[in-house]
């Protein structure tokens, strides 16, 4: 994927909402779940969009949540989506955040280039900031796809 088309997919989902993020089930590859809605009078419908960071060689997850707010929203009633609403402190219980102020590509990454010349295939760096985290990806390419509500990106069966 070159650089200018994965900044168009990136600018795509900005100000979405992240439902859902982490590693795959089969740990190779990372996804983001994105509910993305238009201005309402386009009449075009909101979707849930997957965007899947294929060879993922690095995530790395941090709060972007400050010390302060952290030390007002222990109450584990704040991960409860009945209760938490009414307390003080950050709720973690609305289960999204918004993709704000953004995704940008890491403009000439070492991190990035060392595992293009390692493995052979370009690789990219991208950084996620959101209210509750940040987060970081290396990886070499991107699938955009839509999935359905509800989408449950980890599936148990008896033969697991």
């Amino acid at each position: 994927m070159e650089t200018a088309q994965l900044s168009q997919a990136l600018d795509d989902i900005f100000d979405g909402a992240i439902v859902h993020h982490g590693y795959t089930d089969y740990i190779r590859d990372y996804e983001l779940i994105v509910y993305v809605t238009a201005e309402p009078r386009t009449g075009v419908p909101p979707v849930h969009l997957r965007y899947l960071f294929k060879y993922c060689v690095a995530a790395e997850v941090q709060t972007a949540v400050s010390p302060e707010t952290w030390r007002c929203s222990l109450d584990e009633r704040l991960t409860d989506r009945k209760i938490g609403p009414d307390l003080d402190g950050f709720v973690w219980a609305v289960r999204w955040q918004p993709l704000y102020p953004g995704a940008e590509v890491v403009a000439d990454s070492e991190r990035a280039q060392s595992w293009a010349d390692k493995i052979g295939i370009p690789f990219h760096e991208v950084r996620f900031k959101m209210n509750a985290q940040a987060v970081t990806l290396v990886f070499s390419d991107l699938d955009v796809t839509e999935v359905k509500e509800g989408y449950a990106p980890f599936t148990v069966t008896e033969d697991d």
